[in-house]
């Protein structure tokens, strides 16, 4: 992957020196066609996407790197990923360990021309849960420190609807900052996107006011933030990384958490194999259910018109079966 995306780059490179070598002409078609042109979004997770296209609307174009049904812990970037991202003038990622790649791409981009919006710089991120049955650190909270190896926080924020926001506001910002012309509007169309977070804030705060459990199983540990805003406790069968799979002791371990502490569900995911959940589920004798994390999109999610609005409230019913 290493060599991959240095190849990848050097490519970047190359077409931004071609681009510096002849300034005048090359800036020459973007000038004449300024005033019509919409500010280029990129992003490299759907919530971050959905943030911009319910901020910006009409006045801009998002584009977010990581295709449908992909999942964004594995994502590389392709050559015309880099290319393309390198006309962008915002980009909106993630951080946190998140986007392994991203630190070098943004090494190689044109910061007079890209403003880059680290989505979760200056947040107060909880540790990162590695081990299936600890939640020792699951509640502790610590401060991102710019140019640190974020491996250990936990990346999820957006499941918190209250992070979402805060996330929403940078990119808000970002675009007042190079589009004024528009800046009102995106201020009123942020402060709508608030006012919607606040209303799902709400909608989970009542279901887990009238659950009788607080703890549930999912597949991987994506859910702290939204544990953590709701007084609930995750028992993840894999880390941060869902490619992380528990050995067959700690199966069995899960298995017997599961009877013990009479979880009626396990709870997987969309863009990761169910099979590990599969088998817990059917060794205690319980059920499965999908909760998504919305780390992004699949195929029939886009065709159905689901966004993250209409994702979170299944969770919500999710939930609400789930801690019976």
């Amino acid at each position: 992957m290493k060599k991959s995306l240095l190849a990848l780059l050097s490519i970047v490179t190359a077409v931004g020196i071609a681009g510096c070598g002849s300034k005048e002409t090359a800036s020459t078609p973007a000038a004449e066609g300024s005033a019509a042109a919409k500010p280029k979004v990129y992003t490299t997770i759907y919530p971050l996407e959905y943030a911009a296209e319910r901020i910006g609307g009409d006045h801009i174009e998002v584009t977010n790197l990581i295709p449908p049904g992909v999942e964004p812990h594995d994502y590389e970037p392709t050559a015309k990923d880099m290319v393309a991202l390198s006309g962008a003038d915002i980009f909106a990622f993630n951080g946190s360990g998140l986007e392994l790649w991203v630190d070098k791409a943004v090494e190689s981009m044109d910061k007079n021309k890209t403003t880059i919006v680290n989505a979760t710089e200056g947040m107060d991120l909880l540790h990162a849960v590695e081990e299936e049955h600890d939640h020792e650190h699951e509640g502790e909270a610590a401060t991102e420190e710019e140019g640190h190896d974020h491996g250990d926080k936990d990346p999820h924020v957006w499941l918190d609807p209250s992070k979402l926001k805060e996330q929403a506001a940078k990119v808000k910002d970002a675009l007042v900052k190079k589009d004024q012309a528009h800046a009102a509007d995106y201020e009123k169309n942020f402060q709508q996107l608030s006012a919607d977070l606040d209303q799902l804030d709400k909608e989970f705060k009542d279901m887990v006011a009238q659950s009788s459990k607080k703890e549930f199983m999912v597949s991987h540990s994506a859910f702290g933030y939204l544990a953590n805003r709701y007084g609930l406790e995750q028992v993840a069968i894999s880390g941060v990384n869902p490619a992380d799979e528990p050995s067959p002791s700690q199966l069995k371990e899960l298995v017997e958490h599961v009877k013990e502490h009479q979880i009626s569900y396990v709870l997987f995911e969309t863009l990761v194999s169910p099979k590990v959940a599969e088998v817990i589920a059917r060794e205690a004798g319980v059920q499965t259910a999908t909760l998504n994390p919305l780390e992004g999109l699949t195929e029939e999610d886009v065709k159905a018109g689901r966004d993250y609005m209409s994702i979170m409230r299944e969770n919500i019913e999710t939930l609400r079966a789930a801690l019976k």
